[in-house]
């Protein structure tokens, strides 16, 4: 056995609830109209959580490089969003460009410090292998510094195989083939991620309303009462 080579229990990813559980925390696929809150997200990273997510410490234009060039044709971006409309959880699924890895899938995930310790990154990883099952994926993996332990934490509680090299992990997860189940769970949890986000839309729009209404009706009184003196 390599040497830094964890053995786990068999690298299958069991159900243990997963679609169940990802149904319950509303995951909504992004697409190319959401670049500017995925960049947002990103860069409102802390330093030391930017640098464990892309795996040295990535400037500004780095990021910003990353998110233009994000795939949203070939990939699978996934987000949470809390009820002001901010992205608190981001997920980036990247499958390979080349016909020889088609069965291979990469990934990474942040979370907003506000928002950690809600299970949100396990969440997401649920949901990559839900869609990564859907495309015919066999198998996942994760790179992440070894000292990424919360990500390293997801890809063991999901079965995966752990190995480390130095400063440097890897993790690989066998995926099972795609049954009716999968294609079910998979269009039951878009359906409610995006009624979800949806519904946050709709609020966080009426309560803009409210303030405005709420600045007219304030500079009605002051007009009248500027007018009484």
């Amino acid at each position: 056995m390599p040497a830094g080579t964890a053995p786990l229990r068999p690298h299958r990813h069991s159900p243990r609830g997963s679609a169940m559980n990802s149904v319950m925390v509303p995951i909504r696929a992004l697409g190319p109209q959401h670049r500017a809150r995925v960049a947002a997200h990103l860069l409102a990273l802390p330093e030391r959580d930017r640098y464990l997510r892309f795996g040295y410490p990535a400037t500004d234009a780095q990021v910003e490089r990353y998110v233009e060039l994000l795939n949203f044709e070939r990939d699978e971006v996934l987000g949470i969003f809390n009820r002001k409309l901010e992205l608190i959880a981001l997920a980036h699924v990247a499958f390979s460009a080349s016909q020889e890895y088609s069965r291979c899938a990469e990934f990474g995930v942040s979370v907003s410090g506000s928002a950690r310790g809600r299970g949100f990154g396990a969440r997401l990883f649920d949901r990559a292998i839900l869609l990564a099952r859907h495309r015919g994926v066999s198998m996942m993996f994760i790179h992440a510094l070894t000292e990424n332990t919360a990500m390293l934490k997801i890809a063991r509680n999901a079965g995966a195989t752990v190995q480390r090299d130095g400063p440097e992990s890897e993790a690989w997860l066998e995926l099972p083939p795609a049954g009716f189940d999968t294609r079910v769970s998979k269009l039951m949890a878009e359906h409610f991620g995006e009624v979800d986000y949806q519904l946050k839309k709709q609020a966080h729009q009426f309560w803009r309303l409210l303030a405005d209404v709420q600045e007219i009706r304030r500079g009605v009184r002051e007009g009248r009462h500027q007018a009484g003196e």
